[in-house]
């Protein structure tokens, strides 16, 4: 591990391998330029995706793992989306396809699960959670997996995730686990796997969007001030407006009804299935599998939108506590939201094809005990800052929220793209506190580098 004071980097180590030519490395700009190319971010692993084939290495000398998942050839199904889902000791990776199919697979390549959340491309998986200080009293955990689809959100409960996972590592683990048998049930079943309850909402009211985020939950309308009703807000960017704001309903009847048929419909068909091999033990005729069907949307109410033609919203990026939002455009703006206040409180120009990621640095100069080489920061010595990622300019700038100056300029080299790990459910506030960090990974060299978290 090796520091460069110059450029405010610590450098990790290096991906590259011969897997890697797999997924088009070799080639200068593979990382950056092949619109196919999916990549997601943990401490410790780097999971890529090109098309039909995902990649998990790490910067060391360990093990490369290839899983090919289970795509429709005829269809032309293709890998769009990709991210970790991190429970403590469970760690998994969650695909989204485009023909708007959520998988789950275990690191050594089995299908955990498979759920059509709605037709259409999965643009994007979002893992999100907000840690208990960033809360008010009254929301309690709030932990999701949404997905992007233009025009669509879908949103999973972390709690619900987490318990199919546990499920299933139990069954695997305990004496009864057979991959063959396992197997053959879900091709019998069609989409046998339990379905995991979630909720789903129609945003394209100004048009189809690019991007999207659930920013957290709101408080109810004036007339429904009594509601017990949850509520949350989305952010969504695209051609027609550049952004767009809804309040979301949860449809909690739905969920009920979800959670219940998770359970009930998977049983019932596997009991079908059991009583009629008992009773017609001749060959299994091929039947036809039955057609899957999204569910059906709950309310989405328009709240605001921001139309500027030809201006088109394009990349969205949140802040941890979800209270601002980072969104580049076609004209070379990034635009700083308020969510909460829906407010652009902050605006620069001229970062065409820029790529933004929040992150946490010790920037206060008057941190107590910092000049103790035994001093354990805490997060109230850092701040919230802003990472720029300008590749036609060949920098990256580090900007304080949310009206700071800039901190940092950092050159990097062509071809590089910038990272970060996925929010780890049920992380605690323990101490030492981990910061909101952002990593480098030059695709040409194959070099991993995290920015620093200090000035010094």
């Amino acid at each position: 591990m090796s520091s460069n004071k110059r450029s405010h980097t610590t450098e990790l180590g290096c991906i590259a391998s011969e897997e890697l030519t797999d997924l088009g490395a070799g080639k200068e700009g593979w990382l950056v330029e092949n619109p196919n190319l999916v990549c997601a971010l943990d401490t410790h692993s780097l999971a890529l995706a090109n098309r039909s084939f995902i990649l998990i290495t790490g910067w060391d000398d360990g093990p490369r793992i290839k899983i090919r998942p289970e795509l429709s050839p005829i269809e032309s199904e293709i890998i769009s989306a990709l991210e970790w889902l991190v429970f403590d000791e469970i760690k998994v990776i969650a695909v989204g396809t485009s023909r708007g199919y959520f998988m789950v697979y275990s690191l050594d390549g089995l299908l955990i699960h498979r759920q059509l959340v709605y037709p259409g491309r999965i643009l994007k998986l979002r893992v999100r959670g907000t840690k208990k200080d960033m809360m008010s009293s009254h929301d309690g955990s709030n932990e999701e997996v949404s997905a992007v689809i233009p025009g669509v959100i879908a949103r999973f409960d972390g709690a619900d995730i987490r318990n199919i996972l546990q499920e299933w590592f139990q069954e695997r683990n305990s004496h009864f686990w057979d991959e063959r048998s396992k197997r053959r049930d879900y091709e019998e079943l069609g989409n046998g796997f339990k379905r995991l309850p979630h909720q789903l909402w129609s945003v394209d009211k100004f048009g189809r969007c690019a991007d999207a985020a659930i920013t957290g939950i709101m408080p109810p309308p004036l007339m429904e001030i009594q509601s017990s009703q949850r509520y949350y807000r989305a952010v969504t960017i695209g051609e027609d407006a550049v952004i767009s704001a809804y309040r979301l309903s949860e449809d909690r009847s739905r969920s009920l009804v979800g959670a219940i048929l998770s359970k009930v419909v998977p049983a019932a068909f596997s009991t079908i299935s059991s009583v009629s091999k008992m009773i017609w033990r001749s060959e299994r005729t091929p039947t036809k599998k039955p057609e899957v069907k999204p569910q059906s949307f709950a309310k989405a109410s328009p709240l605001t939108c921001l139309k500027d033609h030809p201006r088109k919203g394009e990349k969205l990026t949140l802040s941890p506590s979800g209270t601002l939002a980072a969104i580049t455009d076609s004209l070379g703006r990034i635009l700083l939201l308020d969510t909460q206040a829906l407010v652009v409180v902050r605006l620069w120009k001229g970062y065409r094809d820029a790529n933004c990621l929040f992150m946490e640095m010790l920037a206060k100069k008057n941190s107590a005990g910092a000049s103790s080489s035994y001093y354990e920061p805490s997060k109230s010595d850092y701040c919230l800052c802003l990472a720029i990622h300008a590749p036609r300019k060949g920098i990256i700038e580090v900007w304080q929220m949310r009206t700071g100056p800039r901190l940092l300029t950092i050159q990097c080299a062509k071809g590089s793209k910038l990272l970060q790990p996925t929010y780890r459910f049920g992380s605690s506030l323990d101490s030492p506190y981990v910061p909101l960090e952002v990593f480098l990974l030059n695709g040409d060299s194959g070099r991993l580098s995290v920015l620093n978290r200090s000035l010094n």
